[in-house]
């Protein structure tokens, strides 16, 4: 999961050990029950393509909770709706399967996922017919399935920032996961 630009900063910043860890404790291939109930209980995600010659797209996705789905620990689907027409995403996954996906929710109890894999444009899949308004879908098998921090989503419901956003003059609150047993004793100090 990383390549020799994330091990180089890794290292310059202390961090090699937590990234170890966390790809240890947290990394999956496969979709657990608990990722199936937060991606179908969204309304959004974040789809990021390539084309072939890796230039980077990112595109906002959206409709019904549920419109992206979980249907087997491999396979995750969504439907392509009526668009702007420029198919930039599309046409991109068209050249170059590699995806990322990352779900976040912005209410309550702030939470993210991050999918990577590689996708396929399917016209005529068995499943559209369950996807009202969709012309086509895009079946994503995962590689990469992780958790994130949550700590600088914003709280969009009390319309507050994250209280993780430094501030001058304001001292820095470390997020809980950091003191976990799981986590503490390869956590680097932190930077000035």
């Amino acid at each position: 999961m990383y390549h020799t630009g994330n091990r180089a900063l890794q290292a310059q910043f202390g961090s090699t050990a937590l990234a170890d860890r966390l790809f240890g404790k947290l990394h999956r291939e496969r979709f657990a029950e608990a990722d199936k109930q937060f991606i179908e209980s969204l309304s959004f995600f974040f789809l990021a393509t390539a084309d072939a010659e890796g230039r980077p797209d990112c595109s906002f996705k959206g409709g019904a909770p549920g419109f992206a789905r979980v249907v087997s620990p491999e396979l995750l689907v969504f439907p392509d709706y009526d668009g702007n027409g420029m198919f930039k995403s599309l046409g991109n996954i068209t050249l170059n399967p590699q995806v990322g996906l990352l779900f976040i929710a912005l209410q309550d109890a702030p939470k993210r996922l991050r999918v990577n894999g590689t996708a396929k444009l399917v016209f005529d899949d068995p499943l559209l017919p369950g996807f009202e308004g969709a012309q086509a879908l895009i079946r994503v098998t995962p590689q990469h399935i992780f958790p994130n921090c949550p700590r600088y989503i914003p709280n969009l419901k009390g319309g507050e920032g994250s209280a993780y956003v430094p501030c001058a003059g304001v001292e820095r609150k470390e997020p809980a996961w950091k003191s976990f047993d799981d986590f503490k004793d390869v956590v680097p100090p932190r930077r000035a």
